[in-house]
């Protein structure tokens, strides 16, 4: 569960927003300990392992290409060497900010889109600098794949939590972070298993991630579908039972003002769609017409997710509707986006179950049977989906004329 900032207890729902603990004054500061780097025709991936997880943060810069990364407050740990470069990576450098910073340069050919995610690495962090030349995918476990059929749909599965934060905690120091873990990564085994259909995930270990991080990772991942996991809690100990969620409106407002304040950033977050130089409210037309559509694709997918979790069997349903709440990993304008709280830590009996292998992949095939049964009949254009979907009225209509 997202920690609670309100309780509408008539329904048995709690929402919530998750604060990125500032780090204490006066603490030494982290260290990297070792930078490695692997080349590609155009992809190049980092690796920085670091002794504490680090804020941090990234941006590029043109003339030349660079992809530039922050780490808040950290030093160069002994020994560290810089790596020898090839390629697409033309150069790595490395040095210290005035606000104490540490600063790494990668140098490329092109202009790189960026992609950054935590993995834990024995006692150590490691965060992983993906690179690839813009308009490049971001490679994955199991790559994208485009046939002369169509393309794969790809689903971004998030599970919600990890690492410094462990969401709920239930009895027995259940925490959330785990079995929203475990979940997600059976939808993303069922995602991937799927002709036609490819999972990426916000995080594959207990990392921490920003909530505005996912929500940018499906983003650059070009998601078709946002899809996040979690676990409710609430002051009633026999609520049980799950829930879905997307964007309210109210939420989508909110966001809507903060892309157009800060539209001549916005550029990347709209499919190409440049809000430079427009009016104010030429801006507002476009990002809420934007938002509006993701809104009406988001409600379709959660109900059709819903339903499939209503004819689970062994998955209770608290609330047999679509509910909307602010969320702030629902927020992007452009990718349809739902919430899951799969059950409420809340009940003793249910937070024992959520811990069941069984238990969890019944969650995992009601939400991908959902999910699936979605995408069959609203397949984005240009996928393997779509061609299929098209086969099949054709031979529909074939079958009606005979």
């Amino acid at each position: 569960m997202i920690r609670k900032a309100f309780c509408l207890l008539s329904l048995g729902l709690c929402g919530a927003v998750a604060m990125r603990p500032a780090p204490a004054a006066g603490l030494r500061a982290d260290h990297l300990m070792r930078l490695s780097v692997a080349t590609w025709a155009e992809q190049a991936q980092a690796r920085l392992d670091l002794s504490e997880y680090t804020p941090y943060r990234y941006f590029t810069l043109t003339s030349p290409d660079r992809a530039v990364v922050d780490l808040r407050g950290t030093r160069t740990g002994p020994g560290l060497q810089l790596p020898r470069v090839h390629g697409w990576l033309e150069d790595v450098r490395m040095g210290l900010q005035p606000n104490g910073a540490l600063r790494l340069v990668f140098t490329t050919r092109s202009a790189a889109a960026m992609h950054l995610s935590w993995q834990r690495f024995g006692a150590e962090q490691r965060l992983v600098v993906r690179l690839s030349a813009a308009g490049a995918p971001i490679w994955h476990a199991k790559k994208a794949v485009a046939t002369p059929q169509g393309r794969d749909i790809i689903i971004t599965v998030d599970p919600g939590h990890g690492g410094i934060d462990p969401g709920t905690i239930g009895i027995d120091g259940i925490e959330e972070k785990n079995i929203t873990l475990a979940i997600g990564r059976r939808l993303a085994r069922l995602i991937d298993a799927q002709r036609g259909m490819l999972a990426t995930m916000t995080r594959d270990a207990d990392v921490y991630v920003p909530l505005r991080e996912r929500m940018h990772i499906a983003e650059r991942d070009h998601a078709n579908l946002f899809v996040s996991i979690h676990v409710n809690d609430c002051s009633d100990p026999h609520i049980k039972g799950a829930e879905v969620y997307i964007l309210s409106l109210h939420g989508a407002s909110n966001e809507a003002a903060r892309l157009v304040a800060e539209r001549e950033n916005a550029a990347d977050r709209f499919g190409g769609m440049n809000l430079r130089g427009t009016s104010h409210t030429l801006a507002s037309v476009l990002v809420g017409l934007s938002q509006a559509a993701t809104i009406s694709r988001s409600m379709v997918a959660a109900r059709s997710v819903l339903t499939a979790l209503e004819r689970a069997p062994y998955v209770p349903v608290w609330t047999h509707a679509v509910l909307q709440a602010p969320f702030v990993v629902l927020k992007s304008p452009t990718i349809p986006s739902m919430l899951i709280e799969t059950d409420f830590m809340s009940d003793p009996s249910q937070a024992l179950k959520l811990t069941q292998p069984w238990f969890q992949q019944s969650i995992a095939e009601a939400i991908f049977q959902g999910i699936l049964a979605y995408f069959r009949i609203h397949p984005p254009a240009g996928t393997l989906f779509a061609a299929e979907r098209a086969a099949r009225l054709r031979q529909m209509v074939a079958s009606n004329a005979g």
